[in-house]
């Protein structure tokens, strides 16, 4: 199965081009969409020698639009069997693809998270920590499930799931939109643990407390939408 690993990127100049060749190295058949987000720095420049690269697709937002709108666009120009996004950091090793695929490659699953925290330890700060840990709780509660780790950026699914869900949200609440739909529709999401290399807002982090108060309010009124 070919897969697409959509890419998200905002001002990241310093690990853009290190990342896109740690995707390439991947050993999968693949096709690689990043998604530039009207960047400031010099994220543009750093992609040029990769617009013409066959497999690789590079596309320029006019202007900033937010994580969600360009990993919606992204989505938009994936052709692989099975769609995967990539955060635009170095915190998650893209060779992590080749064993999140094989459930939906068996017919075991339709959809698969690379969790940060199934294996029970804390990564990163305190703050950070329970922030995931009360996004993962509400959304058990809400949707009947046990995940552990819903912000998660290693979100795999087939192709052909993804085009069944409406998805609107422009900023970082398109995690607990993804996710929300997913189990509204009844969607199989095996979850299985990945490695993580956290870094802090001085390194070029973008999450902040609001995003998160964005997340549980995606949740809530995904619950009440039919």
């Amino acid at each position: 199965m070919k897969l697409s690993i959509v890419i998200p990127i905002y001002n990241e100049e310093r690990t853009v081009a290190e990342l896109i060749e740690k995707v390439r190295a991947v050993p999968l058949e693949k096709q690689i969409i990043v998604v530039n987000d009207c960047s400031t720095d010099g994220t543009k420049p750093a992609l040029a020698s990769y617009e013409k690269i066959p497999g690789i697709v590079v596309h320029h937002n006019p202007v900033n639009l937010g994580k969600g709108s360009s990993v919606r666009t992204g989505f938009s120009y994936a052709e692989g069997d099975i769609v995967a996004i990539q955060d635009g950091d170095l915190e998650l090793d893209p060779q992590e693809f080749v064993k999140l695929i094989v459930p939906i490659v068996e017919g075991g699953a339709d959809v698969v998270y690379g969790s940060r925290f199934l294996d029970g330890t804390r990564k990163g700060t305190l703050t950070f920590y329970l922030a995931n840990r009360l996004l993962a709780v509400t959304t058990n509660l809400l949707y009947g499930t046990r995940l552990t780790d819903i912000e998660t950026c290693y979100k795999v699914l087939r192709r052909d799931v993804l085009q069944s869900l409406t998805l609107k949200a422009a900023r970082f609440e398109i995690e607990p939109e993804l996710t929300a739909q997913l189990l509204k529709r009844g969607f199989r999401i095996v979850e299985l643990p990945i490695g993580y290399q956290p870094r802090s807002h001085s390194e070029g982090k973008k999450l902040s407390w609001t995003d998160g108060f964005a997340a549980l309010s995606m949740l809530f009124k995904q619950r009440i939408q039919k």
